[in-house]
This record gives C-alpha cells, sequence and structure tokens, in this order.
C-alpha cells in the first residue's frame, strides 16, 4: 500500500502518459500501479474535455491545450479530486502545486495556483 501523495504522483504520471502518448492508461507505466491512482486517472482522462473547459475558462488569456503537459496534468488530477470532496480543497491544490514546481518550475506552480484557486472560488460561490 502507498500513501495517498504517492498514489496521485503516480495517477499524475499515468496521465502525463495518457496525454503524451494517447495510450491506455497505464499501458506505459513501469511498475505495479496503486487501484486509487488508477481510477483516479482513468477519470481524469474519461472527463478530459470537460476539465479543460474548466481550466481554460479560469485562465487568464491561457487554453488548457497550450500549457505543458505536466501542469495539465497536474491541474486535471487536483480538479478530480476537489470534485470527488474526499480531501480538504487545500491538499488537492497544495500536492497539484508541489507537483508543477517538481516537475515544471516555480512559474508553472504560481500558474497552477492561480488556476486552481480559481475554480475553487468559483465553486465555493456555487455552494
Amino acid at each position: 500500500m502507498i500513501s495517498r501523495r504517492q498514489a496521485r504522483r503516480q495517477a499524475l504520471f499515468l496521465l502525463y502518459q495518457w496525454d503524451l502518448s494517447g495510450t491506455e492508461i497505464g499501458s506505459q507505466y513501469a511498475g505495479e500501479i496503486d487501484p486509487w491512482a488508477r481510477a483516479l486517472a482513468e477519470e481524469a482522462a474519461a472527463h478530459a474535455a470537460d476539465l479543460d473547459a474548466r481550466i481554460t475558462a479560469a485562465s487568464q488569456g491561457w487554453t488548457a491545450d497550450r500549457l505543458g503537459v505536466v501542469e495539465r496534468s497536474s491541474l486535471r488530477v487536483a480538479i478530480c479530486e476537489l470534485d470527488r470532496g474526499e480531501v480538504p480543497a487545500e491538499v488537492a491544490i497544495n500536492e497539484a502545486v508541489a507537483f508543477a514546481k517538481r516537475y515544471s518550475s516555480d512559474e508553472a506552480a504560481k500558474l497552477v495556483n492561480g488556476i486552481l484557486g480559481g475554480i475553487q472560488r468559483e465553486e465555493s460561490a456555487r455552494r
């Protein structure tokens, strides 16, 4: 059993590979895949068009397809987690920001944080 943080990271990698290759989730992943990570990645892939529309709506001057694959994948994973409501929003957002910073850049992390903050504020306003 892996930690939830490790499973999120694995979901990010699975989604990243899917986004780049267009192949089935997990088909290029070396190693055992956590069931929770697979389910999260498959959910994000299945709803990618809707998630990308939400990302684009929350982005100022950027469309989801202009984002790097790391940023787009971390955003998709985080939005799915926000929608599930299984963890506090801050956890999902902080993890996505950390992934963007680690696997892309500080600027990517700021962008991811801004987009997710906007999505979270919009969701909170609806409730």
